[in-house]
């Protein structure tokens, strides 16, 4: 459960209040959804994360499933 709130509290450094101005977010919605990071305002942004919701909150899944997997074998 906390590992994709940690993926998303990293993934915002610096931005936390204003994810949408994360060049880390930027990137990633330009390179998953084709979009140019670079006209990408907080409108876009959240049109993205909500027409992509469910492949969100899967990959934020997966994240978590693999934060557990990881530390099961340390």
């Amino acid at each position: 459960m906390f590992a994709p709130i940690r993926f998303i509290w990293n993934a915002t450094r610096g931005h936390r209040l204003a994810p949408w101005r994360s060049e880390y977010l930027r990137w990633r919605v330009e390179t998953y959804s084709g979009l140019r990071a670079e006209k990408l305002t907080a409108k876009g942004v959240l049109g993205f994360v909500w027409a992509s919701r469910w492949e969100l909150l899967s990959f934020l899944a997966w994240t978590g499933r693999l934060d557990r997997e990881v530390h099961k074998r340390v």
